[in-house]
């Protein structure tokens, strides 16, 4: 069981989560009870970044180079901390360098710069202005 707070909006959340089991995540937000369901795909998305091996001319590798990642694999950037969506910088088409600021998240009342973790083009952006979102959500897939 692990027990957060936090303050989205002035408003005060406390969140338990109690089990994850699979997929699905049940929790407590403020005394009521929710299962919540994640994304399989996040694993996949950190697991070919973590394990390169001898042959490494694929997308994984490139991705965490300093060089242009190529093959038009789909990634996502994701929150590194839980947050509320204050500005996003770019549209779904938009050609981004890596360590470009693509949206503004706003955490224990400071803002963060997100920035792409790759050169690529914006093919989705999963979230809006206002949104609140918890650590490790997928806020915008590069192509």
């Amino acid at each position: 069981m692990k027990e957060y707070k936090y303050k989205i909006n002035g408003k005060d959340y406390n969140v338990v989560v109690n089990e994850i089991e699979d997929n699905i995540a049940k929790v407590e937000v403020n005394g009521k009870a929710y299962e919540v369901e994640m994304e399989k795909e996040v694993a996949p998305t950190i697991a070919p970044v973590a394990k390169p091996a001898a042959p490494a001319p694929t997308a994984a590798p490139a991705a965490q180079a300093s060089t242009p990642s190529t093959g038009g694999k789909k990634s996502g950037v994701q929150s590194p901390l839980p947050g509320v969506i204050i500005d996003i910088k770019v549209s779904v088409g938009d050609v981004v360098k890596r360590g470009q600021t693509i949206l503004i998240l706003e955490a224990m009342k400071m803002e963060n710069n997100i920035n792409a973790t790759k050169d690529g083009k914006v093919v989705e952006i999963k979230v809006n202005k206002g949104d609140s979102v918890l650590e490790g959500t997928d806020l915008i897939i590069l192509e």
